[in-house]
């Protein structure tokens, strides 16, 4: 999809207003953390980790994991364009494309970009949902290139919730702001069998990190 200079420009007005209002509300959150230690044995093992975590958490994972070179898909259309460009400011890397179009080339980048040693990350219900079902593309994308998944879940003590389909949570300036971060989950194939499986233990491993991380927060 080719987006007219126009669009192209109010792409670049959004991003350069949004930045400062995301860096804003992110300065003061009290982060508390659960599970960090997977994520560091993932590393000390030298194996480029794949992020999994729903489409509803994106700003809250976005300030967590900045500046770490993590490649992630976005949409082609104008929504697309404005989070990649503000995305890039944060330190991520893009490719382009959805699970409606363009999927699989931004998934072969991936895999190019893992190879390079990059790590990537997935809002696995995007881009619009159904919400809390994991798409298989971070499974697959494990199965090619032997890489790990390591799913986590993000919850605010005090938040906002927009009125999108994923209910996107922005947590409120000051909040303390709980994540949980899983085990790795190995796929041994790309076969339609492995995915699925390894597709249902992912979001089983999403549901149980929700509730640690509303725990964190002092929410049953």
């Amino acid at each position: 999809m080719t987006l007219s200079r126009g669009k192209r420009a109010q792409a670049a007005a959004i991003a350069a207003l949004g930045t400062p209002v995301i860096e804003f509300l992110g300065a003061g959150y009290d982060w508390r953390e659960e599970g960090r230690a997977h994520l560091e044995r993932v590393a000390r093992e030298g194996r480029p980790p794949i992020f999994a975590f729903w489409h509803g958490r994106i700003l809250a994972a976005t300030l967590y994991f900045r500046d770490r070179g993590i490649i992630v898909i976005t949409s082609e259309n104008f929504d697309g364009e404005w989070i990649a460009r503000i995305i890039r400011r944060f330190g991520y890397g893009t490719a382009r494309g959805s699970t409606s179009r363009g999927g699989m080339r931004a998934l072969v980048q991936l895999r190019r970009d893992m190879r390079g040693g990059h790590p990537a990350a997935f809002t696995v219900d995007g881009p619009r949902g159904p919400v809390r079902v994991a798409q298989p593309g971070a499974v697959w994308l494990a199965g090619a290139t032997g890489n790990p998944i390591v799913p986590f879940h993000i919850e605010a003590e005090a938040f906002w919730t927009t009125r999108s389909w994923d209910r996107h949570q922005i947590p409120k300036p000051g909040s303390l702001v709980g994540i949980a971060i899983g085990p790795p989950i190995d796929v041994g194939g790309t076969d339609d069998g492995t995915v699925e499986v390894a597709r249902q233990e992912l979001e089983q491993s999403l549901s149980r990190l929700e509730r640690q991380a509303n725990a964190l927060v002092g929410r049953p």
